[in-house]
């Protein structure tokens, strides 16, 4: 039951991160900001670790350094970018639902890259998962039907570009766990591969500094006090009750606990950013958790 109990704690915190993430980016900062000091601020944290990872690495072939780039560079700071961006053009309630497609994405690069079983039993449910998902950003979907031009999709802030950023967001996540498996089976350890996480995803977002608008203006304090929330809620108290969840519960009863997540987040959202969804969003969002746990529960 504790095991339970911390897992909920956790999928609490994350869904409160919306509260934070949000607002900051209605406050005027922009995804890049917030995704350049979030991982300036975790590696600082973990820095002991990183420094003994990089010893570890100079004797690592280009695999290795590969995967770490998969996890840190893509999986953790391209994708949470474009996560946080999705959020200013999409409904906060879309995009974290749109996340239990990854899965789907997961599982196929596992079978593609790590050489494991699909049987047609995850075909079946990921195309249900998938039909889930169009039927949740339905709305989205069929604005962008009057889009004339796929180029025209970047000119502006539009609903279709916040589904395709969540999109990202889902293979660059998904993809994360895969080579964060195959650095689990080189027998690198959980703080090894989070520190090279954060490092690697402080690496690829310094090239935030080198865009057209300055990243390093209108901070202050009020500003990295939320960063510093942000980093403490989701990535040090989060995955601490995580872990500690995981210690105590089989993989499939942990899957279970973790839908606490997404309807948690969903209801956050609705009551303190009026983030509602429409019936027929509702049901797809059911049907997506309900088919994105059978896929989990059955990989094990």
């Amino acid at each position: 039951m504790s095991g339970i109990l911390f897992i909920c704690v956790a999928c609490l915190v994350w869904a409160v991160d919306t509260l934070i993430r949000y607002p900051l980016l209605g406050k005027g900062y922009s995804a890049g900001q917030i995704i350049l000091f979030e991982h300036l601020f975790l590696t600082t944290l973990f820095i002991p670790s990183v420094f003994r990872l990089l010893k570890k690495l100079l004797t690592s072939d280009k695999k290795i350094l590969f995967s770490f780039f998969m996890i840190g560079g893509v999986g953790s700071a391209l994708s949470t970018l474009a996560f946080t961006k999705a959020f200013t053009v999409l409904n906060p309630s879309l995009v974290i639902l749109l996340q239990k497609l990854q899965p789907v994405v997961a599982i196929t690069l596992s079978g593609i890259f790590l050489k494991e079983k699909i049987d047609s039993k995850f075909i079946f449910w990921s195309a249900i998962c998938i039909i889930a998902g169009l039927g949740v950003s339905y709305q989205q979907i069929f604005g962008g039907l009057s889009i004339n031009k796929f180029s025209d999709i970047f000119k502006g802030n539009t609903p279709y570009l916040g589904v395709i950023l969540s999109l990202f967001a889902v293979i660059g996540w998904g993809s994360a766990t895969v080579f964060g498996k195959y650095l689990q089976s080189n027998q690198f350890k959980t703080n090894e591969i989070m520190s090279g996480r954060f490092f690697f995803g402080l690496l690829t977002s310094l090239y935030l500094l080198l865009g057209p608008k300055p990243i390093l203006t209108n901070l202050n304090q009020l500003f990295f006090k939320d960063i510093l929330l942000l980093v403490l809620l989701s990535g040090v108290i989060g995955m601490f009750f995580y872990y500690r969840g995981l210690k105590r519960l089989p993989a499939k009863v942990a899957t279970l606990a973790e839908l606490f997540f997404p309807i948690c987040a969903v209801i956050v959202n609705w009551l303190y950013l009026n983030s509602t969804l429409d019936w027929i969003q509702i049901i797809s969002a059911v049907v997506l958790v309900f088919g994105s746990t059978i896929i989990q529960i059955r990989r094990y």
